[in-house]
């Protein structure tokens, strides 16, 4: 798949799962939460600074900055999917956050002028945009001088079971391609020298690359399928298009799967993430 289709394909997704974003959104921030703390305490958000937030999601990453900036502070919320932006919008209108604007913005081509922000913000995006490289280099343009740039991305597959135990499944029952190798996906940024040198080929100067665990937490593989189906796109799909007998493989290896992580009649299955700060 080349980029242009790639870019298409990912917009699609994101445009559909975005209602599906909106309601689990609480959930998904208890899940993230170890990660969101850690980029707010390196990105130190200043009374009177501007802040702009890449892939954005439903906001809340960028939402806790806004309460630091004050009223003279700015932040910026922006997603490449309109859905998303019209979930921030509302739940911004939710949290009375009223120092924030809403824009669609594709991260690899940021219609900012330069050194214009005091600091970059992009959880759980960069790993999955078509040219990576040309988001950080749209992101130093903006940034101006001694701001700060945070982003998190997923750690190796094998410290992500919550996602790849699904992914393996769909590979081996055929219903989807192993992931082609440094093409976008969840893990493909995951080594931290990889990560420096793409940060440092942008013109950053890392600070900061640390592993992050969370977890996620759930009854049972019915509860995993449900809550998969609605914010996971390569998920949905696959799961709408198998047929009785493949969706139940797709449970039966789920089981399997996670049996090594059964807690108290549920499971608990552990998570990596990698965040990066950077000058």
């Amino acid at each position: 798949m080349d980029r242009d289709e790639y870019r298409r394909t990912s917009l699609e997704n994101w445009q559909t799962t975005a209602p599906g974003w909106e309601r689990r959104r609480a959930e998904l921030e208890r899940f993230g939460r170890p990660v969101t703390d850690l980029m707010l305490r390196e990105l130190d958000p200043q009374p009177g600074d501007t802040l702009l937030e890449l892939a954005a999601g439903p906001g809340d990453t960028g939402f806790q900055a806004a309460a630091a900036l004050g009223e003279h502070g700015r932040l910026i919320s922006t997603d490449f999917s309109s859905e998303m932006v019209e979930v921030a919008r509302r739940r911004a209108r939710e949290l009375d956050v009223r120092n924030a604007e809403h824009l669609v913005v594709d991260a690899e081509e940021i219609p900012l002028a330069d050194d214009s922000v005091d600091g970059v913000i992009c959880r759980f995006g960069l790993m999955l945009m078509a040219d990576p490289e040309r988001a950080l280099a749209e992101s130093r343009r903006v940034v101006r001088p001694g701001g700060r740039l945070v982003l998190a991305v997923w750690g190796a597959a094998e410290r992500n079971p919550w996602i790849s135990v699904a992914g393996r499944i769909f590979a081996q029952l055929e219903l989807a391609p192993p992931p082609e190798p440094g093409a976008p996906g969840m893990f493909v940024l995951a080594d931290h020298a990889r990560l420096s040198r793409l940060l440092e080929g942008a013109g950053f100067e890392p600070r900061r690359i640390e592993d992050v665990p969370v977890h996620l937490d759930f009854a049972d593989v019915g509860e995993y399928i449900a809550g998969s189906r609605q914010t996971g796109g390569m998920f949905a799909r696959i799961w709408r298009d198998a047929s009785e007998a493949e969706r139940d493989a797709i449970r039966a290896g789920l089981d399997e799967g996670f049996a090594p992580f059964s807690v108290d009649g549920g499971y608990s299955l552990p998570g990596q993430a990698v965040v990066a700060a950077a000058s």
